[in-house]
């Protein structure tokens, strides 16, 4: 009992450690490149620490992961470097006894890893596609400036104001003047940009007067109008950009395309993977002296790539059709248990899993009489 509270007291401290550092470099790298796309104008700068937090809350189920897996690797290799093994061996505990505090530690993390690859994921992937909109939308105030005209060419409509309300977005004064063919020409007090359920982009005027047809002539009209709605975006132009990282996991489900089966994939996969991980590194993190005490993250590390690679490529042929979801779900995890299974075999055996038992002594004398 005092080793197993030993141990989860410094898998805590460790994976506190851990945590921090990773998403230290995480959130270094986005900042990066999110001041990157912010330099070159696609992004707004007041708009970074909102993008900030749904692309960290996106990659958060594959950094606990790691995290999780050098936890374990980290703090198991120092008890052996520490000899704190052989006092876990020699009071009568084998290496199998590790798992289960090992995995009552590791349940949360595995937990909080399945939620955020199967829900919070897909939804920080949605709303940073629906923030990054609002902000193309709100921008859109600043290409109607005060005092010029601005045309949109995709609704043949010339746009005149005379002032901005930058609290309420109200527009006072507007001329709308339209270049499709057809003369009309539209004046309003008050006015808003709008979106809507379509996509589109609207300016709707209030207190106006249209006039339509050339002056002079039979066809012209003039209409007094309280409320009209224009567009100045279609929703073709407009329209959300979405990816498959953003669809709900529920759809996913129930989708029977090659791209949506390769994503389900990934997400069903990332939470087995990381206790795949937490699995192997407790046989890994056995130090050899003879090899050197760097010998087992090295391994670990070629594993790990290897096992991530392996995925990657089996969403790929899922994602092509080319490889059926199920026996891509469950070929590569069956292939990593069978590894586990190897390496604590080779643990736990007398003789090793590669060494043959030594040769028996010489036959004992013979009993007289016998």
């Amino acid at each position: 009992m005092i080793f197993r509270r030993a141990l989860v007291r410094e898998l805590t401290a460790t994976a506190i450690g851990l945590s921090i550092v990773l998403i230290a470099i995480l959130f270094t790298n986005l900042v990066l490149r999110l001041l990157a796309r912010a330099a070159g104008g696609a992004v707004a700068p007041d708009g970074i620490l909102a993008l900030l937090g749904f692309n960290a809350l996106f990659y958060l189920n594959v950094l606990l992961a790691v995290a999780l897996f050098l936890t374990v690797l980290l703090t198991l290799s120092r008890w052996y470097r520490d000899s704190e093994m052989i006092v876990w061996m020699t009071s009568g505990q084998s290496i199998t006894a590790l798992l289960k505090p090992i995995l009552w530690f590791s349940a949360p993390f595995l937990v909080a890893i399945l939620a955020l690859s199967l829900f919070l994921s897909p939804w920080a992937e949605r709303r940073k596609l629906e923030f990054e909109r609002q902000l193309e939308s709100r921008d859109e105030l600043a290409f109607i400036t005060p005092g010029l005209f601005r045309e949109f060419s995709r609704a043949k409509l010339v746009v005149f104001i005379e002032s901005i309300n930058t609290f309420d977005g109200t527009i006072r004064n507007v001329f709308l003047h339209s270049i499709d063919g057809k003369d009309s020409t539209t004046f309003a007090r008050v006015a808003r940009l709008e979106e809507g359920k379509d996509g589109a982009r609207y300016v709707v005027l209030e207190d106006g007067r249209r006039y339509e047809g050339e002056a002079g002539t039979p066809g012209f009209r003039i209409v007094e109008f309280e409320r009209l709605g224009r567009v100045i975006e279609p929703a073709v132009a407009r329209a959300l950009p979405t990816t498959r990282k953003s669809i709900p996991t529920e759809v996913l489900f129930t989708s029977d395309g090659n791209f949506e089966r390769g994503e389900l994939f990934w997400r069903l996969s990332v939470p087995i993977l990381a206790l795949m991980l937490t699995l192997l590194a407790i046989p890994l993190s056995n130090v050899n002296p003879r090899l050197g005490r760097s010998f087992n993250f090295v391994a670990a590390a070629f594993l790990y790539m290897l096992y991530t690679n392996c995925l990657n490529i089996v969403q790929s042929l899922i994602a092509q059709g080319r490889l059926d979801f199920w026996v891509g779900l469950v070929t590569p995890h069956a292939v990593a248990l069978v590894v586990v299974l190897v390496l604590f075999r080779n643990q736990v055996s007398v003789f090793g899993l590669f060494r043959r038992p030594p040769p028996p002594g010489p036959p004992g004398p013979v009993p007289a009489g016998g």
